[in-house]
This record gives structure tokens, sequence and C-alpha cells, in this order.
């Protein structure tokens, strides 16, 4: 790939940090390569540069993270993990309706828009959010790749905060683990999160949290007007709107004229009807035939970066005080 596409898609490279990453993994332990090739997708310039950005482009701290993240991979069986279909349904039916997450379309640029309804989100029921990971790094962005003709390696994500309260407390642990995977095993795969349907409530801690996060995530966070839908729209076609953006008091259940389901929350959204018979499809074709029922899925959870917990701690004794403060008024 040229210098210029890399540059374009992930920033200005550091070419010599690169270059002593790519010598680094040459000698990584056999066992784990199909793992690092499930990783890298054949875009090994952009995975480097990632975990360099992670590690503030220190070499040998990303080359650690890197080496960590594919022990985790094969420990818990991460590569398999399009080979295991969730079932019953009702029970992927039941993930769904508590984390609120789906591919809404593709910005200007191809990169792929992954809304996330943070406020409506319950976390009720088991997660499959690292197989989502899982599908959008090795089918999602591969294809806009090849479609768009150049490397595709990060998405644009748009969290709704609607109906965002205070009872969202008792799901910081979990939203902490999560976010601890995503930043040690799949980080800088985002290249903007759109802030939408702020409520006073994420103001009110969004002031606090603001100066304990680093500068390159800073710069990444915008928060938009009511739902955004006016900038927005610079960015992605109408049709990649998430439902929650398109107009105001859209419903989850809403469908378009044509019958299909607006809403890209929803197992009956498109997307998620591609993911699910995908690895439906993969199980079939997998030698093990694998299938993930209600309490069978085990993945460790890393601890989180000071830093991060940091942070968690501090979303948690802001939403107290407005709770205290509420109950004061």
């Amino acid at each position: 790939m040229s210098s210029k596409i890399c540059k374009r898609e992930m920033g200005i490279v550091n070419e010599e940090a690169v270059k002593q990453f790519r010598t680094l993994m040459e000698d990584v332990d056999d066992s784990l390569k199909d793992s690092f090739l499930n990783v890298h997708q054949g875009y090994q310039t952009e995975t480097f540069v990632r975990f360099l950005k992670a590690r503030e482009w220190n070499v040998q701290k990303a080359h650690r993270m890197l080496l960590d993240s594919l022990q985790w991979r094969k420990q818990n069986e991460i590569d398999k993990m399009l080979t295991k279909p969730i079932i019953p349904v009702d029970l992927y039916r039941a993930i769904r309706d508590t984390q609120l997450v789906g591919l809404s379309g593709y910005s200007k640029e191809g990169r792929p828009v992954i809304a996330v309804g943070v406020g409506l989100s319950t976390y009720d029921k088991a997660s499959s959010h690292i197989q989502m990971n899982e599908y959008r790094d090795r089918v999602i962005l591969p294809s806009a790749s090849k479609k768009f003709g150049r490397p595709i390696c990060t998405c644009l994500k748009i969290l709704d905060m609607t109906g965002l309260k205070l009872s969202a407390l008792s799901h910081i642990k979990l939203m902490t683990a999560i976010t601890t995977i995503d930043d040690l095993n799949f980080p800088e795969k985002t290249e903007t999160y759109y802030i939408v349907n702020a409520p006073y409530i994420f103001s009110a801690c969004w002031k606090t949290i603001k100066p304990l996060l680093q500068e390159r995530t800073k710069r990444k966070i915008q928060v938009l007007k009511g739902c955004g839908r006016e900038e927005l729209l610079k960015v992605m076609d109408y049709e990649s709107l998430p439902h929650f953006c398109k107009r105001e008091g859209s419903g989850s259940g809403r469908q378009t004229p044509n019958g299909t389901v607006e809403n890209c929350f929803s197992l009956d959204h498109s997307f998620h009807q591609e993911l699910y018979n995908f690895v439906k499809e993969q199980a079939m074709l997998s030698e093990s035939n694998a299938l993930i029922k209600e309490g069978s899925l085990h993945v460790k959870f890393p601890e989180p970066a000071p830093e991060d917990s940091k942070i968690f701690e501090t979303i948690e004794s802001e939403f107290q005080k407005l709770g205290g403060n509420h109950k004061a008024v």
C-alpha cells in the first residue's frame, strides 16, 4: 500500500517506528500467527499504527500490547467467535433488545457508521459485543476496503444518549469491562464519536470527565446539538443516518414504506440478519460447529488501566451527586 494512502487513513505515520514494530512481529510465535492474520486482515501497517497510537508511539510497549492481545485471543478462542451462533434465537433477540448496537450505513468516505443506544441499553443479558467487533473487523471493514479500493480500518460511532438516567450507574462495572476489552484488544478502531440527544445528566458529567481524557481521545469526540442531523449530513448521506437522527421522536420499531426495519438495533434489521446468518453459516463450515448457549460464553475480562478506572469512578461519583441533588429538590 502506498505511504500516501496510509497517511490519509491513519494520520502522519512514524515510518521508523512501524519498521521496528514489523521487525519485532516477524518472530511472533507460530501459535499466534493465524490470530494476527485475523487482526490485521492484510493491512499490517494500519494495525501497527493503531497499536503504536494507543501506546504513544512507544514501539516496545505497543509490541507488548499486541502480543498480550494475541494471547488473550488464543486463551479465549476469539478467533472462533464467528463460528459460534448465539442460540436460541430468542436469546440473541433479548441481547439485541438490551445492548443497542447496529450498523446504520456508511460515511461518504466509506467508513461504517455504528449506532449505539447508550441511554436505553440495559445490558441485562449476555453480551455479544466481542462477536460484533470481530464481524466488524473481519467482514465489514475488509468489504468496505475492497469496495472503495483503499484501506478502511476505522468506523464512526454515533452515541444516542436518549433515555440516560441515574439508574445507568448499575451498568458502570460492565461498561468498564467492555471499554477495557476494546482499549486493549481493538484499539483506535473509531475515527470519531458523535454524541447526540444528550440530556442534562450527560452534560453535567461531561464537564468533569472531559479533562481526564487523553488529548487524542478528546479530539475524537463531538457533542452535537439535538439529534445531530445537520452536522452528520456533512459526513454521510441521509440513508446512512441512524433512525434516531433522521427525525425527532423516531420510534424504535419504525419501518420504512417498503416494509424494511429502519431501527438498526433490531434483530429484524438487515445488518443483524446478515451477521446472524453469517455466523450460522460459518458454524456449519466449521469442524467444531460450536454453539453459544445462554450462560456458556466465558471471556476473561482484563483489568482496566488506572486512568480508565479513574474516569469510571468519576462518572460514578458524578451520578451519585446528581442523584443526591435530585432527591434534595
